[in-house]
């Protein structure tokens, strides 16, 4: 018999992923196409706001400068024990703002990034990093086969089953 899921089960899967897995794939727009780049990340209270400490140099924040939408994706280390189209994943779109820092959250966000990634210190230094805070109104999680979720930053905490959602929009 399948476990049904509640939105704290699943609440508790995409915390547990995102703690496992340091590093996520940053999705950018780079003339009107994706572009990809590896990026570690750290996240707020909820999976509605992520933050990188980025430099100006790389490809992908002049593409956030030109255009702030993204898309964040993360996902279970593959292996040869794995079936890799079972892999947890998560797929989170929104925009990316350049985190000021004078932001009443900036200190708390940068001891947050510095404890997870340490060896980051040095370039808080740098003039050309900043901290940017992805601002995420989507959510598409897979634990698995037939256990894919879908969330919206109106409510966050609420993870509906991606089955019944589609039912519900076919018969709308």
């Amino acid at each position: 018999m399948a476990t049904v899921l509640t939105s704290e089960n699943v609440h508790d899967a995409w915390s547990a992923l995102t703690e496992e897995v340091r590093t996520a794939v940053l999705l950018t727009m780079r003339n009107g196409r994706p572009f990809g780049s590896h990026v570690p990340y750290v996240f707020g209270s909820d999976w509605t706001r992520a933050y990188l400490h980025l430099s100006r140099l790389a490809l992908h924040t002049q593409h956030l400068l030109a255009d702030q939408q993204m898309s964040l994706f993360i996902a279970e280390p593959d292996g040869p024990e794995k079936n890799p189209l079972a892999l947890r994943r998560l797929n989170l779109q929104g925009e990316a703002v350049i985190l000021s820092r004078d932001a009443p959250s900036y200190d708390a966000i940068k001891e947050r990034y510095l404890g997870r990634f340490p060896q980051a210190e040095m370039m808080f230094g740098f003039g050309d990093f900043a901290l940017w805070e992805l601002r995420l109104d989507d959510a598409h999680f897979v634990l698995g086969f037939g256990q894919a979720f879908l969330s919206t930053a109106a409510a966050s905490t609420r993870w509906i089953h991606q089955k019944v959602e589609r039912l519900s929009s076919e018969k709308g």
